[in-house]
């Protein structure tokens, strides 16, 4: 019983689609920064800096997704429509973080304080509902009586859940007007928070691998 709940199956076209979606989101966001020309010295790293945090974005919720798709059973409807729902999320993450970042230089001060701030927001929703989607792809798989996968990693798949829906608060509440106009080095607070879901991601798949691949050791 534990070998068939832990098999994978075969890939659906779905997640084949998902995986091309994935890797032309990836390229959008280094498209953008190299059309968009830096005019000081000091641009160039922050351009560098806006396309690692896109990618890293983009590569963790891509391990994330094929680690619940291996074993998410994808042709019932409600699957399908999450599914759908988070590849638009995910091809609206470069243009938001670049709308964040790479402002018209013709525009206006006020106008561009407007759009980086409506941008930000937006962002901080697309990030939400994508940890909330992920959240309740976990959420089915940690259903023991659905039997998709073996005991022991339905609680792996539980703790991830709880993990990913705390992360969602906090992304949610970053969408508050202060976390915008405090700063910290220079930088909106609401970047960091955005930095939280990342560092929790990468720091738990070094400390606990199983906790962030969902395999048992």
């Amino acid at each position: 019983m534990q070998q068939q709940a832990t098999e994978k199956r075969p890939r659906s076209r779905i997640e084949t689609l998902a995986d091309l979606i994935f890797g032309l989101s990836l390229s959008v966001g280094s498209v953008a920064a190299i059309a968009s020309s830096p005019t000081t010295p000091a641009e160039i790293g922050s351009h560098i800096l806006a396309f690692i945090f896109t990618f890293l974005i983009l590569i963790t919720a891509w391990l994330i997704y094929t680690s619940f798709m291996s074993v998410l059973p994808v042709e019932t409807r409600t699957i399908v429509f999450l599914n759908v729902a988070l590849l638009l999320l995910v091809t609206l993450i470069p243009y938001l973080l670049n709308s964040v970042e790479f402002i018209n230089p013709i525009a206006s001060a006020a106008d561009a304080s407007a759009i980086k701030d409506l941008a930000s927001i937006l962002f901080a929703l697309d990030f939400t509902a994508i940890l909330v989607i992920m959240a309740v792809f976990a959420h089915v798989l940690s259903l023991e009586e659905k039997k998709l996968v073996a005991p022991e990693l339905a609680k792996l798949f539980r703790d991830g859940r709880n993990r990913m829906a705390v992360l969602a608060v906090l992304t949610v509440i970053s969408i508050a007007p202060v976390f915008g106009q405090v700063l910290i080095f220079g930088v909106p607070a609401r970047l960091f928070m955005w930095y939280v879901p990342l560092i929790s991601y990468w720091v738990g798949r070094a400390v606990r691998p199983e906790s962030r691949s969902y395999r048992v050791s």
